[in-house]
């Protein structure tokens, strides 16, 4: 069978435009393919959990735009599939002076975003909140939640198969050709075809992208982020979600404070280079994977710009106390012994070749392909609305007709 179109991908942004794709367009011939055996396995399934607000992303970004969109989108689609969610809100505080403007300057973006009902707090406001968080001023956000992320990619996953699409489980993509009108993934378990491809790929997006001469660049360099848990007795200290003002000096987020659907805290994650692209754990390493990040001209100038704070991440990967100190900037009362060891995720980055750390979705096309070459978070909360988007572009790069693809 020649498919109409073929989804590379089984995460939740991979699943949400294949059933995008069927909503619209119930005629076509879909199919869906997936490495794993399961669906989400990996960025999906290893997330905090956390229904973003857009308060973070540029003004105009793809993630600006689609994240409230999507955070829209999955209230409603939370609701009508009685899927529990909870807007437990966020805090994004400021434990020092130096951050302030900052701070300031995150809530004019949010005001340009247009989240809503943002509050400003002094350093009263946020002990009513968060009587053991320790701040002098901060940003509330009301419209911050949490659920069960991977819960809402399967229940995709299952409505694109109820309205007919084929889930091609354990069938990793090795190869992309074009053949004619035609395009023919490869896998080990035979060949794929479709009319038109869309590549969802995540850890490996720049892999798929490569494979029909996509730009080298935005290459991914995966780094691994392991969290602690509070153990139950100490989950009094945290209500919602806790949040640092975003340094310009290290290239990520830095800790936080992250409540669960299933009553439990998480706490962190650090980031630190993983040594494979599936690297959960600091010894899990894939010599190629990890040599292929290395000599990549990009993490050099990247590495070299934030070494002092890429080692300070090592450090307090391998040692708890200290990873638990910076914990305490917020929560000034936690202890090394209130937390235990708790999952991890790697984080798909985008990275260019001048050691820039790409900070928005990018989506790129070629004859009979889309390739969602970077999508980290807000990437779940944004998925229906990246679905949406990636059906829009479909519709006029492949000119979906009524009955077929058009040739």
């Amino acid at each position: 069978m020649v498919y109409d179109i073929a989804v590379v991908g089984g995460g939740i942004v991979g699943l949400a435009t294949t059933r995008e794709l069927l909503l619209r367009h119930p005629h076509l011939r879909i199919a869906n393919v997936e490495k794993e055996d399961v669906w989400s396995k990996h960025q999906t399934g290893h997330n905090s959990g956390v229904i973003h607000s857009g308060i973070y992303y540029k003004p105009g970004s793809f993630k600006a735009k689609l994240c409230i969109e999507g955070r829209k989108l999955a209230w409603e689609f939370c609701d009508a599939k009685g899927i529990e969610y909870r807007n437990v809100g966020k805090l994004i505080v400021a434990t020092e002076e130096s951050e302030l403007e900052r701070l300031d300057d995150l809530w004019v973006r949010g005001q340009q975003n247009g989240v809503e009902g943002l509050e400003m707090l002094d350093a009263a406001q946020i002990a009513e909140r968060e009587p053991h968080c320790r701040g002098i001023k901060a940003i509330f956000s009301p419209v911050t939640g949490i659920v069960d992320w991977g819960l809402i990619s399967r229940t995709y996953g299952e409505d694109a198969k109820e309205m007919g699409a084929d889930m091609f489980l354990g069938h990793e993509v090795t190869a992309i050709e074009r053949r004619g009108d035609i395009t023919v993934l490869k896998t080990p378990r035979g060949e794929v075809q479709a009319k038109a491809v869309v590549t969802c790929g995540g850890l490996y997006s720049d892999k798929l992208g490569k494979m029909t001469g996509g730009d080298r660049d935005p290459k991914i360099v995966p780094f691994r982020g392991d969290y602690l848990i509070l153990k139950p007795e100490k989950a009094y200290l945290v209500k919602g979600n806790i949040y640092p003002v975003p340094d310009p000096e290290f290239p990520f987020l830095g800790v936080h404070f992250t409540p669960r659907m299933d009553g439990s805290i998480w706490l962190g994650p650090n980031a630190v280079l993983a040594f494979a692209r599936e690297g959960y754990s600091f010894f899990t390493i894939n010599p190629g994977e990890f040599w292929d990040s290395i000599t990549y001209p990009g993490f050099f100038k990247m590495a070299s710009k934030y070494w002092k704070m890429g080692a300070g991440e090592m450090y307090r990967d391998l040692v708890r106390s200290a990873y638990v100190q910076a914990l305490q900037r917020y929560i000034p009362e936690l202890q090394p012994e209130d937390c235990l060891p708790g999952p991890s995720g790697v984080r798909a980055q985008a990275m260019t070749v001048d050691g820039g750390l790409v900070d928005d979705f990018v989506f790129e096309g070629s004859p009979g392909v889309v390739h969602v070459r970077n999508a980290p978070s807000p990437a779940a909360t944004s998925s229906l609305a990246i679905g949406k988007y990636i059906a829009d572009d479909a519709e006029e790069r492949f000119g979906l007709g009524t009955a077929t693809l058009s040739a």
